[in-house]
């Protein structure tokens, strides 16, 4: 073979030997291919999975765990929640961005609670509390949480509020190193080797494999700088992740995030979908992006989070996410927490606060007028904000955006503002277009035969909102559906 690995398919004529072969082969060892690997097998398929890295488990490992899921889990059941298929879905369509895919959106809802038992069938543990408080993830080893700001405005009014994040039990926790996402990997790869999935380190994708029908029947990876030609004799999954470390992509497609951090790990630098698209295929929603704002909601839930023109703009209850889309997105990210020393104190004091989150305030004043001055606002805007805002939560109300009365209290003095601007980070949420089988679609609209995929590679259940567990939940979902569709793909 060439020395260099081109992205255009190869035809598998110019293939003189294949180094490994397998019914169904996943490119990708995270939450997507495990999934599909154990599906696959279950199927009676032969599978093997390529992963770039020396071990399993890609972001999915890294992450806190989150799995969105719902329509009346045994989980939500036992916290004492009631939610149906047909109210996750109300608040999934109203929060997952404008032309999220309505099809696998229903489709996902209605089998939520089927796939929360596929996963306790699989050994992922879950501990069967609730945790209530403002954070990003439970800090403890609690279940269930809410994930994407259903219990705040608006959504609160567009569906019956019910917790969705359900989050592995895992016991002393390291974030970034072993938390949630660890305990979901753990026991999905033990349950794949059970079944006779094998995997093979250090394969870096390169190019699908096409026969002269166009069929997708192998894929070239390089190991050590070697190329490596694996031949799929029912299928390809991809499931190697998203974009976010593709810096043409991004500048390309999701331009906002240019600059930001990448939530994501380096490994997600798009090679799935271009391989796709050099057969051809059909992409989806490549500027959604998701957007952490870092900052730690005990502190935000008691204050007030304005613009650079001292004007309020989203509610400080709702899900971190989307505060920062609202402000990467609408106020030029441009944010600033407004707080007096009282409530600051008690955030920070807070049993659940997250300290790694806590931002030290920028500017302390012992008016409003003169906070307003020294963070360079335009005279009276703040002031006017705050005037509004202490007059009704002196009634325990929130007129304006409707934050929860639990969190609404007058701003007193001494008073700080924080300064947030370009406290936010993130990762693409677009991708291939795939049907609810997971097969890839053509640009013409028709599968490309012999290619599924699922994940970060793929536009799921988020056009443009975000939850958090949703990546892990549709991977895991999708993931499965890939696996049993390519094991029973069959080659002409």
């Amino acid at each position: 073979m060439a020395d260099s690995t081109p992205i255009r398919p190869r035809p598998a004529t110019e293939v003189t030997e294949w180094a490994y072969e397998a019914d169904v082969v996943v490119v990708g060892y995270g939450i997507a291919g495990v999934s599909a690997s154990i599906e696959a097998a279950r199927a009676g398929a032969d599978v093997l999975v390529l992963e770039r890295t020396s071990g399993w488990g890609g972001a999915a490992a890294l992450a806190g765990g989150l799995i969105y899921l719902g329509g009346g889990t045994p989980l939500q059941k036992a916290c004492g929640f009631e939610d149906s298929p047909e109210n996750m879905k109300k608040f999934m369509m109203a929060a997952l961005g404008p032309g999220a895919d309505e099809e696998k959106i229903t489709d996902y809802c209605n089998g939520s609670v089927d796939h929360y038992n596929w996963l306790v069938d699989c050994g992922v543990p879950f501990k069967e509390t609730f945790w209530g408080e403002p954070g990003w993830e439970p800090p403890f080893d609690d279940g269930l949480v809410y994930s994407g700001g259903e219990n705040a405005a608006p959504f609160n009014e567009i569906a019956t509020p019910a917790p969705r994040g359900h989050v592995p039990q895992m016991s002393d926790k390291r974030t970034g190193e072993r938390g949630g996402g660890y305990m979901l990997m753990k026991p999905l790869v033990e349950t794949a080797r059970e079944l006779g999935v094998r995997a093979e380190y250090d394969m870096r994708a390169q190019t699908l494999v096409v026969d002269d029908t166009d069929r997708v029947v192998g894929i070239v990876a390089k190991r050590y700088g070697k190329e490596v030609a694996v031949r799929a004799r029912r299928g390809v999954i991809l499931a190697s992740g998203g974009f976010a470390y593709n810096e043409r992509m991004v500048e390309a497609h999701a331009p906002r995030l240019i600059g930001r951090p990448g939530a994501a790990i380096e490994e997600h630098d798009g090679r799935s979908i271009l391989m796709a698209q050099a057969l051809g295929a059909d992409l989806a929603h490549m500027d959604a992006t998701e957007v952490a704002f870092v900052c730690d909601p005990q502190l935000t839930v008691r204050g007030i989070l304005v613009n650079g023109l001292g004007q309020r703009y989203v509610p400080e209850d709702t899900y971190s996410g989307r505060i920062g889309q609202m402000t990467l997105f609408h106020q030029e990210n441009q944010a600033f927490l407004i707080i007096d020393e009282a409530s600051y104190e008690a955030g920070a004091a807070a049993t659940t606060a997250t300290p790694f989150l806590r931002i030290r305030p920028t500017w302390v004043a012992e008016t409003v007028a003169e906070l307003e001055s020294e963070a360079g606002m335009p005279s009276g805007a703040l002031q006017s904000t705050v005037e509004m805002y202490n007059r009704h939560a002196e009634g325990g109300t929130d007129p304006l955006l409707h934050k929860k009365a639990e969190w609404v209290k007058p701003i007193g003095s001494p008073v700080a503002a924080i300064d947030l601007r370009g406290f936010t980070l993130g990762f693409p949420l677009g991708g291939l277009r795939t049907t609810i089988d997971s097969e890839v679609l053509h640009v013409s609209g028709e599968p490309i035969p012999g290619l599924f995929a699922a994940g970060r590679c793929t536009s799921g259940v988020c056009a443009g909102g975000y939850a958090s567990g949703t990546s892990l939940g549709d991977g895991s979902f999708y993931g499965r559906r890939a696996g049993i569709r390519a094991a029973g793909s069959h080659t002409g």
